[in-house]
């Protein structure tokens, strides 16, 4: 376990933590001293969630065998008309019966 803490990688883990910090900080202090947020700017923004869950859903989709991807189908359809509960719950519904029936 001793091999986990050595001081590089104590140095990389800091190193890391303050990267990630800087560059949050820096988008908002960016942001916040801007008067106008312009329209490009405010359109990217806007499409950082869909990409986000985008980098999420799509690798689990098209490596997931036969019950992930009904499971997925499910949710992404019952999501267009209910909120997220029934959406999990559905999808959880459907991963669990295809596994069961199709193994």
């Amino acid at each position: 376990m001793s091999e986990f803490f050595t001081p590089q990688m104590v140095l990389l883990i800091l190193m890391s933590a303050a990267a990630t910090y800087v560059t949050r900080i820096a988008g908002y202090l960016l942001i916040s001293r801007l008067n106008a947020m312009p329209p490009r700017l405010e359109a990217a923004l806007n499409a950082v969630p869909a990409a986000v869950l985008t980098t999420l859903v799509a690798p689990a989709f098209f490596a997931g065998g036969t019950d992930v991807k009904l499971a997925m189908t499910a949710a992404l359809l019952v999501g267009l008309r209910l909120s997220a509960i029934p959406m999990l719950i559905i999808g959880w519904i459907v991963v669990l019966a295809a596994r069961y029936f199709i193994g």
